[in-house]
């Protein structure tokens, strides 16, 4: 018995070391972003409890990062706060042979690389664009001065999302996005006082509940949140605006002062395999960036068009803007206390 109860026990140490069931994971990712089934599956099949707290935009997740207060173990930055962070010297590189399912990435994800060496791997793509409620909004919606109309007022939804709101601006005076001078966030000015006190809900979290709701019949939201509209009704339409959008890439990155970083590593490349991503699909629809997930999707999930638009208007990437990020956040925040 003694040997047996010896060899049971050397049994049971082998599979807990193999599923390397040490520390926790603190991760730090936008709401609504996350399955409870992926955090459940990582942790059964790991032993690695995740703790999961959420943030409503990039700005708020790096004021929280860089004040210490909290320390991550995995964030989930857009491609121009991942720029940011690297030029700061705040993310850990990645260790590419920790993550042999990098390869079910479609090659413009799988080859992102920043000064040489890789500080991130794709989670979702997405883009940010008009949704109307079509049995209420009967007229031709193309841009974004269609969207903010006199006749619209207090009937509009936009993400808070300071960035996005001043980019609105810049892309309807044909200015380059990316080009935050101060003559520009002057011109940006001027058309936001005109816009901004026209939207009665600003939300990053959810905009599609005020949609739903009947509370709003237009609004201006991340592409994930307006397939959810599409899936759960025809009637909400998707455009994207012209003359062009903003195309966005989230990532899963490693702090500098990380304290668990293997299981970090362990997670991301957990996230990578095709039925785990797979869950996200299906509960947050945006572009999935893995090529063997997409296999896996449904003709009805691969036609949504806000998950994998159609149409042909010029995409474009937000870049790091460095010290100019404050003078938009000041900017939007005077304009909202002014309403």
């Amino acid at each position: 018995m003694m040997r047996k109860s010896l060899a049971t026990a050397v049994l049971l140490l082998a599979a807990t070391a193999a599923r390397g069931a040490t520390g926790e994971l603190n991760l730090f990712a936008w709401s609504e972003y996350v399955p409870q089934a992926v955090i459940d599956g990582f942790t059964r099949e790991t032993g690695i409890q995740v703790n999961y707290e959420s943030y409503s935009s990039n700005e708020e997740m790096l004021a929280k990062l860089v004040s210490g207060a909290q320390r991550y173990d995995l964030i989930q930055p857009s491609e121009y706060v991942v720029e940011a962070l690297v030029n700061e010297k705040l993310l850990l590189p990645l260790s590419d042979d920790k993550l042999p399912n990098l390869r079910n990435l479609a090659p413009e994800y799988r080859e992102i690389t920043y000064r040489g060496a890789r500080y991130s791997v794709a989670w979702m793509a997405g883009t940010v664009g008009i949704v109307v409620d079509g049995n209420k909004v009967q007229d031709e919606i193309r841009s974004y001065r269609d969207v903010f109309q006199e006749k619209f007022r207090g009937r509009i939804v936009i993400v808070d999302d300071p960035r996005e709101i001043v980019s609105w601006a810049l892309a309807s005076l044909d200015l380059d996005v990316n080009d935050v001078s101060d003559g520009n966030l002057a011109r940006a000015r001027t058309v936001l006082e005109r816009w901004l006190p026209l939207v009665k809900v600003y939300d990053s979290d959810s905009p599609k509940t005020a949609l739903l709701n009947g509370d709003v019949d237009i609004g201006i939201v991340w592409s994930g949140e307006a397939a959810l509209l599409y899936r759960q009704d025809k009637k909400f339409r998707y455009v994207l605006p012209q003359p062009g959008a903003h195309r966005f890439l989230d990532n899963l990155a490693i702090p500098a002062n990380a304290t668990n970083p293997q299981a970090a590593h362990r997670f991301i490349d957990y996230i990578l395999r095709p039925q785990v991503s797979r869950l996200i699909s299906a509960e947050f629809p945006y572009t999935n960036p893995n090529l063997e997930t997409r296999r896996l999707l449904t003709a009805e999930e691969l036609d949504n068009p806000a998950s994998y638009p159609k149409a042909t208007v010029s995409l474009t990437t937000l870049r790091d803007i460095g010290a100019a990020a404050v003078k938009i956040d000041k900017l939007i925040t005077d304009l909202k206390a002014a309403n």
